[in-house]
This record gives C-alpha cells, structure tokens and sequence, in this order.
C-alpha cells in the first residue's frame, strides 16, 4: 500500500462528509459542523496554512555531515518523532460512520505506538466513547494521552482517575471546546479553568497535565504557575470561534513568556514534515496533527496511520538535512523567515 493509494481510498469511504481534499485547508467544508469544517466562515481553519505557507525554510549545507536524530524527550521517556496525533472523535457525528469510535481508538492507539509515537484520545459528549478508549489504552501500555472535556470538577477529576487506572502516560484537557456546538446542543455544559482550578488538578494527579486550547502568552504563564506539565496552543482546529490567530502564530510570543517552564505542544493546519519543522523552530517542543491522520486511517486502518507518520518524518528528516539541523535542539528562529 502507498500513501496515495490510502488517500484514494479514504476519498472513497469518507464522503460526504469530509471530501479528501487534495489541500485540507478547510475552504471546502466551510461551516460543516457535525462534519470536519471550521465554524462559520472557517477563518480560523484556513488561516493555519495561510500562515505555515508565509514561513520559509533557510537552507544551509556548509556544516559538518552525521546522523539525524528526530527523536524528542517528553514524559520522561524519548519518542523517536516529535509529531503526535491530536484527539479525534465522533465516527458517527463529524465523518458517517464507515469506522465506529472503537475501531479508530484501536487504529489511532497501536498505529502511533508503532511509529515511535502516541495518540491524544478524545471525550465526548456521550460518556461512551471516553469509556471505550480506555481499555485500549491500558493494552498499550499506556501510550496514550486521554484527553478530557473541561467537565464540572468532580466528573474531570474522576475522568483522570480512569486515565491512571489505565497506566495512561499522561492527561490533557481540551478547555477550548468550552464552544463545541455538539457540546451545547447536547446541554452537556464545560467550563473554563481558572489557574486555581489547574492546580488542584495537578495537585490531585500523579499524571502530568497538559491543558489543550492556549492562544496567549498570558493564558500560558497561568498554566506555567498551576504546575502544568505543557500546554497545547490551539484553536480546536478552527471550530469553535471564528477571527482567531494561527496557533503557531503565537509560538513566537508564548515561547518568550513561559521559557522553558512547561512543554509547548501545537495543532492547527500541520500538513508535511516541513509544517513539523517550522512549528519547532517558531518554539514549540511538538505538535500535534488532525485531520489528515483521521483520512488515514479511514484510507488505511493502522498501516495508513503508520504510512502517513513515515512520509511525515522523511520529510522533516529531509528539511533537518537541508538547513543543518543535525538534531530538534538545532531547529530555531534562524532558519525560517517568515514573509
């Protein structure tokens, strides 16, 4: 199987609701919400390539040649890529169904493991498909980051102790999709984390705790004085308020308010190996990549997953070796320009 022919396939079995589109940019399904659009206009889906696409790789090829090593320390322990699959969930609800939730968690898990990775796993409005990931998870190992909806207190911290009853490695929360639409339909209410609340979270957790949905510097240092382990600069991928910057927009920015004080992880619009490698040199530690992993998936089951991490890390190999990164910790400002 290529990778071509997992996208092919994917084009087959996705419709209608996600269209495969040869760029997933989100122009296509502008406003498509149960579906894998951006909310209203989508500006705050399509602004993710538009910016990625203005940040220009430096290369450079007078330096002394060796081994390129992608590898990345997070949870005390090295994954051998610095890309990881972002929470994806609703089969029934945002794609139609060819895969139940079980099947993809399955999918999601064991392909990423493969590769040297892990997969965020998601929440949902209905309790099942949190419950259904767990089992998968725990035979794993524990390679996985459930990631829990910004519940009411009690039902957030019980959720976190599923997520150690199953070896879970760590636990984030998505407390950007306090505006899921599917969310407030369902009248299943979520609510923003004060930095008090964060605290008691990961005073209460033996788990590192990496809250997903930081567009500020400000909203950052926060999670840095709560004892966050990281923080995912995100915009739950444009679909839950229109008119917002790039994630990656604002690495610059974050970078510099909380230094190395927590774990900087961002999505949004990372398509390529050259998308991973910019992310990194604009600040983050690793990112986390959507859609296009859901299309693989779908095109592929657990070999898609693996096919596409491979074309993503051949890539930033290839971007590493043609701009003198021998290594991440070489990856920096100086070699993009954006403009």
């Amino acid at each position: 199987m290529t990778i071509q022919e997992v996208w092919d396939r994917a084009r087959d079995v996705m419709g209608p609701k996600c269209r495969v589109c040869p760029e997933c940019d989100g122009r296509a399904c502008r406003g498509e919400i149960p579906g894998v659009g951006g909310i209203g206009s989508a500006s705050s889906f399509t602004v993710c390539r538009e910016y990625l696409s203005r940040v220009r790789l430096l290369m450079d090829l007078v330096y002394e040649p060796g081994e390129i090593d992608t590898s990345v320390e997070l949870f005390g322990r090295r994954f051998e890529v610095p890309f990881f699959m972002a929470p994806i969930g609703g089969m029934g609800s945002n794609y139609n169904g060819y895969l139940t939730d079980e099947e993809f968690a399955d999918i999601s898990v064991r392909g990423m493991a493969e590769c040297g990775s892990l997969a965020f796993t998601p929440d949902a409005f209905y309790d099942t498909l949190y419950d259904l990931q767990l089992p998968v998870i725990k035979a794993a190992g524990g390679l996985a980051i459930p990631t829990v909806k910004p519940w009411a207190l009690p039902k957030l911290l019980g959720r976190i102790r599923q997520a150690e009853e199953v070896g879970a490695i760590a636990v984030a929360c998505d407390i950007d999709s306090c505006g899921n639409l599917l969310l407030k339909k369902a009248g299943k209410p979520v609510y923003p984390l004060s930095r008090e609340t964060m605290a008691e979270i990961v005073n209460s957790t033996p788990l590192p705790f990496i809250p997903k949905g930081i567009l500020t510097a400000e909203a950052a240092v926060r999670c840095a004085d709560a004892g966050c382990y990281g923080i995912v600069v995100s915009n739950h991928g444009g679909r839950v308020l229109e008119d917002t910057p790039a994630p990656c927009s604002m690495l610059p920015e974050i970078r510099r308010a909380v230094g190395g004080r927590l774990k900087i992880f961002v999505d949004g619009g990372i398509r390529s190996g050259r998308d991973v490698f910019k992310c990194l040199a604009l600040g983050a530690d690793a990112v986390l990549i959507g859609r296009p992993y859901a299309i693989a998936a779908h095109g592929g089951g657990r070999e898609g997953v693996v096919l596409y991490s491979q074309k993503l890390l051949a890539e930033l190999r290839d971007a590493m070796v043609m701009t003198g990164c021998r290594s991440l910790s070489d990856i920096d400002g100086g070699k993009i320009r954006i403009g």
